[in-house]
Order: C-alpha cells, then structure tokens, then sequence
C-alpha cells in the first residue's frame, strides 16, 4: 500500500479483501513454484489447475472492491435509465 493512502479501517470489507487477496497470491505463488518441484504430470496438472482457480478467486475479489460486475453493484442493471 502506498504510504500516502490511509490504513482502511478494520470493518471495512475492502481491508479484508485486499488481506485475503495477497494470502491467496503467495498460494498461487507456491503451488506455481511447486509444479517445478514434481514429476508426477497429474499432481503438476493438480497444482496449475488450483492456481488458475485461484486466481480467478483473486478476480473476484478484485472485482468486488471495484464494483466491476453486476452482481457487486449496490443498484441492478435492470433498474438504472437507460
């Protein structure tokens, strides 16, 4: 976090995305570095298939703090003018 912005406070739901987005980073992060690691071809899909599920996980959360998707916007598609 740059240190010009504010610490958000601790309910705020955005403190805790950003704390649970940068756990799931460094298990991305591992299970990546893991596929190196073995030789078994079907643990190595295991491992890259779990990293890309998480990864879409982290976009979830990315686009919940950006209201990026409608589902996270706090007023329906459907009733906003058109």
């Amino acid at each position: 976090m740059p240190t010009y912005m504010k610490p958000l406070p601790e309910n705020s739901p955005v403190h805790h995305t950003q704390k649970i987005k940068a756990q799931l980073g460094q298990l991305i992060d591992h299970l990546r570095e893991d596929i190196g690691k073995v030789t078994e071809p079907k643990a190595q899909a295991l491992f890259e298939t779990s990293a890309e599920v998480l990864t879409g996980l982290v976009k979830a959360f990315d686009d919940y703090e950006k209201k990026g998707e409608e589902a996270w916007r706090t007023e329906p598609m459907a009733s906003r003018p058109k």
